[in-house]
């Protein structure tokens, strides 16, 4: 791992994660390329917001659980050949009902150069503390379809209530939140804001 990266969960007690492009539950329908290991990896500067985060979320009884933090060019490159190739359909009523694979690029859910590979942008979701439960947030992880977008209609007050408390918590830790996708938060003062890296998450 490049200096300056670690894996999230040591440094950020009590956080929860589920790896996603390491595992068979993504848009691609299958581990992704540089993933290897189920961990999240970032920065120091973005576990020192995050603690921060943490604490926010518990104060109004919740916890943070993360998708997905620094990503590897290789994964990103994985995903431009992903959007050629034919249509499978398995993944699409799920992540992309309303759009083609190469309109995802298009509408700005997916980048051939991604913040991820940064090391400083996470995507993430509240959990209640009490029962372990997901928060109900309109839409899961990676659904690209307006529905995701801040501020989006149609999506029932309580969903809009937990938006608000993400995108709140997380912008007063330092964050910048992403138009198009609740879950996505960047770090407003990024270590490495030009360099976009590819060691594999191992």
């Amino acid at each position: 791992m490049k200096e300056e990266f670690v894996f999230v969960d040591e440094l950020v007690p009590g956080i929860r994660w589920d790896a996603k492009y390491a595992t068979w539950d993504n848009f691609t329908g299958k581990p992704v390329d540089g993933y290897v290991a189920n961990r999240i990896v970032g920065t120091r500067a973005l576990c020192a917001a995050l603690e921060k985060a943490r604490d926010k979320a518990a104060a109004l009884g919740f916890g943070l659980l993360l998708w997905d933090g620094y990503r590897p060019q290789r994964a990103v490159d994985c995903f431009v050949r992903w959007s050629k190739e034919p249509e499978a359909g398995r993944t699409k009523p799920r992540h992309y009902p309303n759009i083609q694979r190469r309109q995802m690029f298009e509408k700005g859910y997916v980048a051939a150069k991604s913040g991820h590979s940064r090391g400083s942008t996470v995507d993430l979701t509240l959990y209640h503390l009490a029962t372990g439960e997901l928060a109900a947030m309109g839409g899961g992880h990676d659904l690209m379809d307006p529905v995701s977008h801040h501020g989006a209609k149609g999506i029932a007050p309580a969903e809009t209530r937990n938006r608000r408390h993400l995108s709140t918590l997380m912008e007063d830790c330092g964050f910048i939140r992403y138009d198009c996708e609740w879950w996505h938060y960047t770090l407003r003062d990024e270590p490495y804001p030009d360099t976009y890296f590819d060691f594999p998450v191992a």
